[in-house]
């Protein structure tokens, strides 16, 4: 392709405008006096929810080889590999690719998020009674009750602290243990992202796609986050969908359809913001042209939403409890004036720059496998926009986006040929510089 192939054109618009709302999401509000809450010590740098901290760990070196094999070999590796080889090379450079960026921060890098009382770790501790806690969930929600729930737990139905729970049950609620255990979960998410694509019949492009999951910017956030265990939850649900919607046998269609609504029934009843998926779920079925496992994956769903109502916590009450806790808190001092649009700083920064691009060249009429990545893509992007839209999302979105932020990426694999090395290379070094320049929170 030359400069003047309009898909040239169209991604070197699309890359420039990111840069350009990049840019301003960072410099607006110090240039301008502009105090726009993005942590409570008015030491952070916005659009991130982060300090910026210069420092280099033992994952630093480690995190450096696996960004220059990726660039160099990733793509001819990811072609020439069988299927199986694919999928298991990208989970364990995944699992390696989290830790080593963790790690940049020593040992503190994984446990710090499992210390932190606002979390989830601490109190699942504490929860020796499950269904005391659902029946006390929504009264422990506000601000005004005595004891109410830290703000992690507060803000997500309990589906999330459930998760940590059962990992306190099992023997590996210690910090170290718990923060592996997300790791372990996180680095699925390539995987289940391919499985998805092969179910659709992408092949070709879901291997150009696979060094873009694995060596995500994201993976600065998925390696402790819970948010990355929706995130997971949620990719699987959607592989699951799109295995009932092109299994040949009813045993399948029915078997997966129960599994995609039981784990995209839990990603709901992990975040209020997760009801989203639907938007990527109808894609799912639209392009495998099935509506089949609709009724079957709601039903599913349905079922776990309304287990947790009848065990005492309904997500329907919960919700606007939530809104009051959040609007009588810090999203009253968040101003929509910045960000409605430094929403999408933040998510360049977790999805990394080169999204513009892939975006920009994914919203031209495509056919084929191509057409597959593009619906996916400007699916989850309208999923975000949404959420942004209706002012769901303000700040700390390069968490809170994590579960859509591998759909949107497929839009990378269609950028033209000479552009993918040096994307990827870009790609990398913002997950580099991200995470030695900056303390993130999650």
């Amino acid at each position: 392709m030359t400069a003047r192939d309009p898909a040239v054109r169209v991604a070197a618009l699309g890359l420039v405008a990111a840069a350009v709302v990049l840019l301003a999401s960072f410099l607006v509000p110090p240039l301008a006096g502009w105090d726009v809450d993005a942590r409570s010590d008015m030491l952070g740098v916005p659009p991130t929810h982060g300090y910026w901290q210069a420092k280099v760990g033992v994952g630093t070196l480690p995190a450096i080889v696996l960004a220059g094999l990726g660039v160099w070999r990733a793509e001819g590796w990811a072609r020439a590999w069988s299927w199986r080889r694919l999928l298991l090379a990208s989970y364990v450079v995944a699992v390696a690719w989290l830790i080593s960026l963790a790690l940049v921060d020593g040992t503190d890098g994984l446990t710090r998020v499992m210390t932190n009382h606002h979390e989830y770790l601490i109190t699942s501790r504490e929860v020796t009674d499950v269904p005391a806690m659902l029946r006390e969930y929504v009264d422990r929600i506000p601000n005004s009750h005595p004891d109410n729930w830290p703000t992690h737990l507060a803000g997500h139905p309990p589906g999330a602290v459930l998760f940590f729970v059962a990992l306190v049950r099992v023997g590996l609620g210690g910090d170290l243990a718990a923060a592996l255990s997300i790791v372990a979960v996180a680095a699925s998410i390539p995987a289940a992202t391919l499985v998805t694509l092969r179910r659709l019949g992408v092949d070709r492009l879901a291997r150009l796609a696979a060094p873009f999951l694995v060596l995500s910017p994201a993976a600065v956030y998925l390696a402790v986050s819970a948010d990355a265990v929706f995130a997971a939850c949620a990719a699987w649900g959607l592989a699951a969908l799109a295995a009932s919607a092109t299994s040949v046998s009813r045993r399948g269609l029915a078997g997966w359809g129960v599994v995609a609504g039981v784990l995209l029934g839990w990603c709901v009843m992990s975040s209020y913001g997760l009801p989203l998926l639907g938007v990527l779920a109808l894609a799912v079925l639209w392009l495998a042209r099935s509506w089949w496992p609709l009724p079957i994956a709601a039903a599913a769903a349905l079922v776990v939403v309304l287990g947790f109502a009848v065990a005492g916590f309904a997500w329907w009450e919960a919700y606007p409890v939530l809104v009051d806790r959040y609007w009588d808190g810090i999203a009253a001092t968040r101003p929509a004036s910045y960000w409605m649009w430094g929403n999408v700083g933040a998510l360049l920064v977790s999805a990394g720059p080169l999204l513009g691009a892939g975006v920009a060249v994914a919203a031209r009429r495509h056919s084929g496998e191509a057409r597959t990545m593009s619906v996916l893509a400007l699916a989850a992007l309208a999923s975000v926009a949404i959420a942004d839209l209706t002012r769901m999302s303000k700040a700390e979105v390069e968490r809170i986006w994590l579960p859509f932020v591998p759909w949107m990426t497929l839009s990378l694999a269609l950028l033209p040929t000479t552009w993918r090395r040096w994307g990827l290379a870009l790609q990398v070094l913002a997950a580099l510089l991200v995470q030695h320049l900056l303390y993130t929170s999650w």
